[in-house]
């Protein structure tokens, strides 16, 4: 009882503290992000300094952050959903696929490449750490692209794209994951049938099919609903939440990808749902995933394996450097001709730069941690995860800012031209 009171003191209070001065985090202190501090006071509390909370106290340390980070995932990306204009992804089909599907491979190649060339592990376990770090990260990318100076800073189809990218290579990273999983527990030729009649076929593909009809189901209900006076402002608070759990759990059930069904579900209600009504739902849904974002991310801190970062020595800091830098930047620079919604290569050094690793990945961390038990692939995971944590809180206000400058004085330069040519056409 006594460390369930330390925690709800220390990450109650800092909850309440962040969100007191949560603009003031956001646009003007460029050294801390708010997952950097829950970080650290996961850090301050645990067995890494004060030693007031352990994990291992409450039950199974990777139980508890699986589970944690499963449902954080789901809300982030439920909150990515409503956060995207109707059929967004019906609109820029061509986009999304193309970061989607060779955006992503190659971001899974190049992360495995440098696994295998830095760590010395074998290949299929560099896969495997290569797949973890892959997606993009729901619940970092939203502090990026949220909030006044996102709005004021960053153009509306970047947002959009990280926004949806964010949303969908959460659940798509479930093949990529499963593959080096199923090739190092049994014969090949077994891994590949189970890996595209289990894994793409019913993991993946009955995921998005439950999740466009319950919500599209969800959607349609609630519009009825509304037109005909019988939802309750209350009851309307709670539809998304509700909604992310019950898809959540009840895929999960099913032996499918909850977390890709709920984005898809989240998608499908926003397409549906009464627009003044999902434009509220987008706010609890924020709302609540913040009250999960701070937790998930002391817990983090609370477990960071710093032994197995110091038996990685440099070879692990190479590799963390190597990610942040090489996993994604490359990738958004040679497609970015083919994604009609970043108009140049600043806008694409951006979008590369800005693809966080996080809580998704912490998710799948502890997923492989549970079925194979090794230690290497948590290590090495954990130590790129909190290096995305710090470097990408550190860079993401003055960046936002200097990128967003860059555009106002081009937009200025613009301008100046055309009144130029305008008053020579007078004259």
């Amino acid at each position: 009882m006594q460390e369930l009171n330390i925690a709800l003191v220390t990450i109650g209070g800092l909850t309440l503290a962040l969100s007191l001065i949560s603009g003031l985090m956001r646009n003007r202190v460029y050294f801390l992000s708010e997952p950097m501090a829950a970080v650290i006071l996961g850090i301050v509390i645990g067995p890494l300094g004060l030693d007031l909370l352990e994990l291992a106290h409450w039950g199974d340390p990777f139980t508890i952050l699986e589970q944690f980070s499963r449902i954080t995932v789901g809300l982030a990306v439920m909150a990515a959903a409503l956060r995207l204009p109707q059929r967004y992804f019906r609109k820029y089909a061509r986009s999304m696929a193309m970061v989607l599907v060779p955006g992503m491979v190659g971001m899974w190649l190049v992360s495995s490449a440098l696994v295998y060339a830095l760590l010395g592990v074998p290949l299929w376990i560099a896969m495997l750490v290569g797949a973890i770090v892959t997606p993009t990260d729901p619940v970092l990318a939203g502090t990026i692209v949220t909030g006044s100076a996102a709005e004021q800073d960053i153009p509306m189809s970047i947002r959009n794209l990280l926004t949806g990218e964010s949303g969908a290579n959460d659940g798509l990273a479930y093949p990529l994951v499963f593959l080096p999983i199923l090739v190092l527990q049994h014969p090949p030729s077994r891994a590949i049938t189970d890996w595209l009649l289990e894994t793409l076929l019913w993991e993946v593909g009955a995921a998005v099919v439950i999740g466009a009809i319950v919500g599209s189901t969800a959607g349609w209900i609630e519009r009825e609903s509304r037109e005909h006076e019988f939802l309750e402002e209350t009851s309307l608070l709670s539809v998304t939440v509700a909604l992310t759990v019950a898809v959540l759990g009840g895929v999960k059930l099913l032996g499918s990808d909850g977390i890709l069904a709920a984005f898809v579900a989240g998608l499908l209600f926003n397409q549906f749902a009464n627009a003044t009504d999902e434009a509220d739902e987008q706010k609890v849904q924020e709302t609540v995933l913040r009250l999960f974002t701070f937790p998930i991310f002391v817990f983090f801190g609370m477990a960071l394996p710093l032994d197995l970062w110091l038996t990685l020595g440099w070879m692990g800091i190479a590799l963390a450097v190597g990610v942040l830098l090489l996993r994604r930047l490359p990738m958004m620079i040679v497609f970015h001709r083919f994604v009609g919604l970043i108009d140049s290569k600043r806008d694409a050094l951006f979008a590369g730069w800005f693809g966080p690793i996080g809580i998704a990945a912490l998710f799948y961390a502890t997923v492989v941690h549970r079925i194979l038990g090794n230690e290497i692939i948590w290590g090495a995971a954990s130590l790129v995860i909190a290096s995305s944590v710090l470097i990408h809180g550190i860079m993401a206000t003055p960046f936002t800012k200097l990128y967003g400058q860059t555009i106002s004085s081009e937009r200025t330069q613009t301008e100046r031209g055309e009144d130029s040519r305008s008053e020579f056409t007078e004259d």
